[in-house]
């Protein structure tokens, strides 16, 4: 199982860069679109669709990222997205998810999918895969941190295997990574270092939210893996479920941080 899930992280690792910095933003456009079928065909099953419903609304949910994209209608999503990661998903999961709550879940797929697909069209290759590094350092440092020294329990009706542990093991890791960053980027000053930190603090708790959220929506579905597409991961939300809530907050922070260096 672990080389199977290693295999597969290097082949979409290798997918990714290859159309990041290959194909022209069309291209790009075209890659997130496909993404965004699989994972909208998942999310419509997760939410209680039949088969061929569930490829209507993922279908509707790639409509819904094309015009976006035509129209370059960019910050509007990005900011809906930060709302509900920010603000919104944790009060959700802290109330607790219900099986009933399905149908609201239906039109939450295209707050949960469009705008991480744009923000990979909207931003700089450099700079989408720099964010997407955020959730990936986090995440692995959080999962060995919490494998070896993880006791408390971050959510336990949620997802058992989190722990607090392992979040700040994450938190440590983006904040190194951050700071490697801004030494490179903006040298030693302190207040632009200070803002990488706050940035990488940011997208790591909307990752872990990401996280949580889609867990809590599989748990309400009952089942324990999104699809089965992906050979060690189980379905392509199992995958992109941190960068669905990093992605829109990034693609609101990189401009600001940019202005800092």
């Amino acid at each position: 199982m672990l080389a199977a899930r290693i295999g597969t992280a290097a082949v979409l690792i290798a997918v990714l860069l290859a159309g990041l910095f290959l194909l022209p933003r069309l291209g790009v456009a075209a890659l997130m679109a496909l993404i965004v079928a699989i994972a909208g065909f998942e999310w419509g099953r997760l939410c209680g669709l039949g088969t061929t419903e569930a490829r209507l609304y993922a279908a509707s949910i790639v409509i819904g990222l094309a015009v976006l994209v035509s129209l370059q209608f960019w910050a509007p999503a990005f900011v809906a997205a930060a709302v509900f990661w920010i603000f919104a998903a944790p009060l959700w999961l802290w109330s607790g998810m219900k099986a009933q709550q399905r149908s609201a879940l239906i039109p939450l797929g295209f707050l949960v999918l469009v705008p991480p697909a744009l923000a990979m069209v909207a931003l700089e290759p450099g700079d989408a895969l720099l964010a997407l590094a955020v959730a990936w350092i986090a995440d692995t440092a959080a999962y060995f941190v919490g494998r070896r020294w993880g006791r408390r329990k971050l959510a336990p009706s949620i997802s058992p295997g989190k722990t607090w542990e392992g979040a700040a093991g994450g938190l440590i890791g983006a904040a190194a990574y951050a700071m490697i960053l801004s030494i490179l980027y903006a040298g030693m000053q302190g207040t632009r270092m200070a803002a990488f930190l706050g940035a990488a603090a940011l997208l790591v708790a909307v990752s872990i939210v990401g996280d949580l959220f889609e867990s809590a929506v599989k748990r309400q579905a009952g089942v324990k893996d999104s699809g089965a597409i992906l050979p060690g991961h189980g379905g392509m939300l199992d995958r992109i479920d941190s960068a669905t809530a990093v992605l829109p907050v990034a693609a609101l922070l990189v401009p600001w941080l940019k202005s800092t260096t």
